[in-house]
């Protein structure tokens, strides 16, 4: 086991199931969380299951505005809850969704934060799921992030990704052997009261939570 020393790992952490299993996964070489708000439709409830549970592991966590992205960038991810199409977690349903290099960005931002903490590593939780929807999420991205990141600072950060591999029901199981409540974690992309249950990424956190063979007592407005 690490001591807090040892801690050498900037997680990026949304709040969602991925990055919330990697943060109990990897609790004890993380020294920092960062969570992003950059506008999106459910950021609020994810910074805020994000904020929880770092809160109860003890590891320091920063909420960095982007707000430019908002501005400038086009996705339905930006453009409010009716903006996000229902369907299946796939690249023809989910592709209006993509919010422009939205990992390079945030990457490159904890990049600088690991240089300037003295940090050996970032940690992001992208899956196999992610592959065929965001580039930002694909294993040539990572690395080639991974390759510019190490050399453009001074202490040779690097970009760890060990869920590209996995699908999203393999973290969950990962995470039921951590003892993780998964209704205190949000997947959401219209951000509501409550799940809806039939956007595509609830979808894909439904069939992933029923795959691992976990009881789901996430609230969903509608479960198709």
């Amino acid at each position: 086991m690490k001591t807090p020393a040892e801690k050498d790992t900037i997680l990026v952490l949304s709040g969602g199931l991925d990055s919330t299993t990697m943060l109990y996964e990897y609790r004890e070489r993380i020294a920092l969380a960062v969570s992003f708000d950059y506008g999106s439709n459910h950021n609020a409830k994810e910074i805020a299951c994000a904020a929880l549970h770092c809160k109860r592991l003890g590891i320091k966590h920063l909420i960095i505005p982007l707000e430019f992205m908002a501005k400038y960038f086009d996705s339905a991810l930006l453009s409010g809850a009716d903006a996000i199409p229902d369907g299946n977690y796939d690249e023809e349903n989910m592709h209006a969704t993509v919010v422009p290099f939205r990992n390079g960005i945030m990457l490159a931002i904890a990049a600088g934060l690991a240089e300037n903490e003295g940090l050996a590593q970032i940690m992001m939780a992208n899956h196999s799921g992610d592959h065929a929807i965001y580039p930002d999420c694909r294993p040539e991205f990572v690395a080639a992030m991974d390759a510019a990141v190490k050399a453009g600072t001074y202490n040779g950060v690097r970009l760890v990704t060990p869920y590209t591999g996995l699908t999203k029901a393999v973290i969950a199981r990962h995470g039921k052997s951590l003892g993780i409540d998964y209704s205190e974690t949000w997947s959401c992309y219209r951000g509501g009261a409550h799940h809806c249950g039939t956007c595509g990424t609830c979808r894909e956190r439904i069939e992933a939570l029923r795959e691992a063979g976990i009881e789901d007592t996430t609230i969903y407005d509608s479960i198709e």
